[in-house]
């Protein structure tokens, strides 16, 4: 099972303007949770902030009950995957950007380690040999997710990782990941500003307004039949 993820009273400041303002947040041991919001609501920024991507305040976020802060950054990185928005695949084969990140870590992937990964993914072993740059979006970005696995992490962010991806791409890049929280105990924190993407991978869902978290809890408890909670009201588009 994944690790926890507790972010308390986190604030991030960006050219003296507040990006997130006193978040508090728990994510459980193997859960998938949403962090819901417009653009502009801090979602990515707080993501970088878990794996030091950008530097958080000492005491601030807890990785299994261990500040991130005092956690060597390499390392950190290791247990702590993340996908982002933008799929970015070198030139070269498959295999090859499969392996980047072990290869950071001077460590060698054999070839049968590097299917399995791609099959982790939902990709045919097979396509191990061919050239990144021939892949569709759909394969590339769960080429992306097989390298994120190669440093065998216990948790994983996810930056909009679905955001430049037709609707049957999206889906099953969805369905792998719901796949892989369910075979490896995956901790999962998925940014999205879909709604509907959120109610459909989610246990629960953070919705981020402004730098704060406006409102917590289940989709079928925010988007309920009649609901007034201002998820529902986001999914609507009323809310900016």
């Amino acid at each position: 099972m994944g690790p926890t993820i507790r972010i308390e009273d986190l604030r991030l400041e960006r050219d003296q303007r507040p990006v997130l303002n006193g978040v508090h947040m728990a994510i459980g041991g193997g859960e998938i949770v949403c962090l819901l919001g417009p653009s502009g609501a801090g979602k990515s920024s707080l993501l970088r902030c878990i794996n030091r991507l950008t530097e958080p305040p000492a005491g601030t976020i807890f990785l299994a009950d261990t500040d991130v802060t005092a956690i060597d950054v390499l390392s950190l990185r290791r247990q702590v995957g993340m996908v982002f928005q933008q799929v970015s695949l070198f030139p070269g084969i498959v295999a090859e950007n499969v392996a980047y990140g072990a290869t950071l870590q001077k460590r060698t992937l054999p070839s049968k380690e590097i299917k399995r990964l791609l099959t982790l993914a939902d990709l045919p072993a097979d396509i191990a040999g061919q050239d990144s740059q021939t892949l569709s979006g759909g394969q590339a970005q769960r080429v992306a997710i097989a390298r994120a696995l190669a440093t065998e992490p216990s948790a994983l962010l996810l930056d909009e990782p679905t955001s430049a991806l037709d609707p049957a791409s999206t889906r099953h890049v969805e369905e792998t990941m719901l796949k892989l929280r369910q075979e490896l105990g995956l901790t999962l924190l998925w940014v999205t500003h879909l709604p509907e993407q959120a109610k459909r991978i989610a246990d629960r869902i953070y919705l981020l307004v402004e730098g704060q978290v406006v409102e917590e809890g289940a989709p079928e408890h925010l988007f309920g039949a009649d609901s007034d909670h201002l998820a529902a009201i986001f999914a609507a588009g009323e809310l900016e």
